[in-house]
């Protein structure tokens, strides 16, 4: 048995894409693990499968897996891909599918970018989840010569922490301890982020599971929520990340917008081996 699949990436936060549609297709995390393994699989931050939509509303369902094989319920970028996979399909310039966090609606918006509404930000404490009653707009976190980071979920957990310099910060070093604070019982993705200007922001990302990424378009969400809850900029603002820009809108109605590209790197087949 193979499986072809496409492996894509949005600003290099990349993923390895599996229409599971017309033939199901469940992997075990040992089989995850090898195939975003990037010595010995095909290599990715995220493994995707799309799969028939449980909600009528929706045209197809996203189950996302990160590369340790743990599931998640939320990527931003591997949502502007398939959202414009889906899109492709039709000719459409919209379309609807659905996560475990909830339906996404994907949108053209010219120049080969992709806009999703990533759905509201949720603030308070239960919504993250945290452990225990906190203000989730200074969590009692210091660790690694950073302090006093924002709590948002964006159908995930983070932790945006704003410092002088985000280039200074040794992401690898501080990331796993954060990402596995007790007071993240989901454990956490991690963001330093440093405001450049009103509606400019450079970030860097530990992400959960995956470890240092290019890109993290959850984490650009999050980071905008949190910045604009801090005073430091407006509702819209460009974040800066390793693999590029993501334009990212919260809009008063509590919905985060992120616009940003996608690319398709190559298509393939996976060896036998791999698949189970």
């Amino acid at each position: 048995m193979t499986r072809d699949f496409l492996k894509m990436h949005g600003l290099g936060n990349d993923f390895v894409v599996i229409d599971a549609r017309t033939a199901a297709y469940a992997p075990s995390e040992a089989e995850v693990r090898a195939i975003s393994n990037r010595r010995t699989g095909v290599g990715c931050d995220q493994f995707i499968v799309v799969e028939p939509a449980q909600d009528p509303r929706a045209s197809a369902f996203m189950r996302i897996r990160n590369a340790d094989g743990s599931e998640v319920a939320a990527c931003g970028n591997a949502s502007r891909c398939v959202g414009w996979l889906l899109m492709e399909e039709t000719g459409a310039d919209r379309a609807v599918f659905q996560t475990a966090a909830g339906l996404l609606e994907a949108s053209r918006a010219g120049d080969g970018l992709i806009t999703v509404d990533m759905g509201p930000a949720n603030l308070e404490w239960t919504a993250i989840p945290l452990a225990q009653p906190t203000d989730t707009l200074h969590l009692p976190i210091e660790q690694g010569g950073v302090s006093d980071p924002v709590a948002v979920n964006m159908g995930n957990p983070h932790a945006v922490y704003f410092v002088p310099d985000a280039e200074a910060v040794d992401v690898a070093a501080i990331g796993p301890g954060l990402e596995r604070h007790p007071l993240f019982p989901e454990r956490t993705n991690v963001e330093f982020a440093t405001v450049v200007a009103p509606n400019r922001i450079r970030m860097r990302v530990w992400e959960r599971g995956a470890g240092v990424t290019q890109a993290c378009g959850t984490g650009a969400c999050a980071t905008a929520v949190a910045a604009a809850r801090r005073g430091l900029t407006g509702r819209k603002a460009d974040v800066v990340l390793d693999g590029g820009t993501l334009t990212i809108e919260w809009r008063e109605d509590g919905h985060v917008l992120m616009t940003g590209p996608v690319a398709v790197s190559f298509t393939g087949r996976l060896s036998p081996e791999l698949v189970s």
